[in-house]
């Protein structure tokens, strides 16, 4: 478990998320600025991850330790691949319990503070994912891929976190309904592909985001990323 010090979150992903990427973001900027401060304040950042050998089955990936990653998405994803790392990442308890106070006394704030505490668990997970890349300088990795993606099935959870021991590490845990809590929490599949493997096109967007199933703009119909 690696317990990790956050002292600023990225403005620009938190204006994004608030869908004011590009614009002048006026008297909002202040308030995005004081939300950032308040949520590093609660946040205690803790993320852990374990590698394991991996072999494509018809069912699915099937990984050394004996969990089967069902479906065909992530096996496409993971092609080439002949280990996958397992990470998780939490903002902590703190964060929740400072968004549920929050909508209760001033629900403006409290929507300021979901895009601060979205950018923040993303800022965590960039940040683990590079040190999961410095330790293996003379391979490719995939981007992450998340129970709940594609066929991938997001009951994985409890089994996923098992392997980790994250309940006790991090003090992640997951519900009866597979719902991560602390909700600012993300879990995610990395491969390791083998040099000169074939590697399929990565993609980029909704489908290869680890805030998919809780995104506002998916929800309003749109996308956060910006237009070329």
């Amino acid at each position: 478990m690696a317990v990790m010090e956050l002292k600023s979150i990225p403005m620009d992903e938190v204006l994004r998320y608030l869908g004011a990427a590009g614009k002048d973001p006026g008297p909002l900027l202040p308030l995005a600025e004081s939300c950032c401060r308040e949520l590093l304040a609660a946040a205690r950042p803790r993320w852990t991850w374990r590698a394991f050998a991996c072999e494509e089955t018809p069912e699915g990936l099937r990984l050394s330790c004996g969990l089967l990653l069902p479906g065909k998405d992530l096996a496409r994803h993971l092609l080439g691949c002949r280990e996958a790392v397992l990470m998780a990442a939490t903002l902590s308890q703190g964060v929740d319990a400072l968004l549920r106070r929050t909508q209760l006394s001033d629900l403006s704030r409290s929507l300021v503070l979901e895009s601060c505490a979205t950018a923040a668990i993303e800022e965590v997970c960039d940040r683990g994912e590079a040190v999961i890349r410095e330790s293996y300088p003379d391979r490719s990795l995939t981007s992450r891929y998340s129970p709940g993606y594609g066929d991938l099935p997001v009951t994985l959870q409890g089994e996923f976190l098992a392997l980790l021991d994250a309940p006790r590490r991090l003090g992640l845990c997951a519900t009866e309904s597979s719902i991560l809590t602390p909700r600012k929490s993300v879990t995610a599949v990395i491969g390791i592909r083998e040099p000169g493997a074939e590697a399929p096109p990565q993609k980029r967007g909704c489908e290869s985001c680890s805030l998919r199933e809780s995104c506002q703009y998916r929800r309003a119909g749109t996308t956060c990323q910006p237009k070329l």
